[in-house]
């Protein structure tokens, strides 16, 4: 039997569920997950290695319409991913609040003349049960469509089981021909250790920080000391964009920062696998997000 090995961009609209997807799919914890739209900056990829494919899934950042600045960035980063996969999955969640939303992901895809399916998520939520015959009938107009899959993280491991294997198998079925995996089939991912590090600390500010603040925070890692492999030492700065932000981040008696840490350090040493130490600091930097080269430095620029 051939052996099949391709990308899987998953494309939808921020906070529709496709961070979550890659994660299950994965079965580890490679996207970070917030209630906060908007959470994923950057593509990342998660491995899926089969006897006869590997499927290499690209979580790309919420579709968004914009010509400047970091949701620029955001922006082109959703249309490399399409460009550049092998098929896609348009993932369409029931609480969309706008019919157009639904329409403009379709479109999107459809456009793209790579082999997609739909996935619709949250379909637990059994109130908005009337969206997902609605998502199904938009499904229906693209002959392109080759199936409609539904799920929701909210369903036991038995029950999400069978939605995620009839994703895996339509993935085999279309990605191409390859004479050897893509990556070491070793790694559930591609990335390094302190792009994820990168992550984990940043998803950890958007679930301490409330209002907009998260949105002004990019993650820098200054230091990486692996001199003990037992204790490595692990520098970071959060960055803000206002003066007024780093107290907010820093909080009453350095409770909010500690907080950050800590959480960030334990998810940091599920990925590691051994006892680290996190140090945290927090940094000014005016409208980094409009500074083109900051924005270079810290990953967000497409050349």
């Amino acid at each position: 039997m051939s052996f099949h090995a391709g990308f899987v961009g998953l494309i939808g609209l921020p906070n529709a569920g496709k961070s979550t997807l890659m994660n299950l799919m994965v079965e580890e914890k490679v996207s970070i997950v917030t209630p906060k739209p908007q959470t994923t900056r950057r593509r990342i990829l998660g491995l899926v290695n089969r006897p006869n494919a590997q499927i290499v899934w690209v979580d790309a950042p919420g579709v968004l319409k914009a010509d400047k600045g970091l949701n620029a960035f955001l922006q082109r980063e959703a249309e490399d991913v399409i460009q550049q996969s092998d098929a896609l999955v348009a993932v369409l969640s029931v609480d969309t609040d706008r019919k157009e939303h639904v329409i403009d992901i379709l479109n999107l895809v459809n456009e793209s003349k790579k082999p997609w399916v739909a996935l619709i998520t949250k379909v637990d939520n059994v109130q908005l049960g009337r969206r997902i015959t609605m998502i199904k009938d938009e499904c229906a107009k693209h002959k392109s469509c080759q199936g409609v899959i539904e799920i929701s993280n909210q369903w036991k491991k038995n029950e999400i089981k069978e939605p995620l294997e009839q994703l895996n198998q339509w993935c085999e079925k279309v990605l191409p021909e390859s004479k050897h995996p893509l990556y070491d089939v070793e790694l559930f991912t591609p990335h390094t250790v302190r792009e994820l590090v990168t992550e984990i600390i940043r998803e950890q500010c958007f679930d301490s920080l409330q209002q907009e603040i998260p949105y002004n925070i990019a993650v820098r890692i200054s230091k990486f000391d692996e001199s003990n492999p037992d204790l490595p030492k692990i520098y970071a700065e959060i960055l803000v964009s206002r003066e007024g932000q780093k107290p907010i981040v820093v909080g009453k008696g350095g409770a909010v920062i500690k907080e950050i840490g800590m959480k960030s350090r334990k998810e940091i040493e599920k990925v590691v696998g051994t006892k680290v130490f996190l140090s945290l600091e927090v940094s000014v930097r005016e409208d980094w997000f409009l500074n083109k080269g900051l924005m270079k430095e810290l990953g967000y620029v497409v050349e």
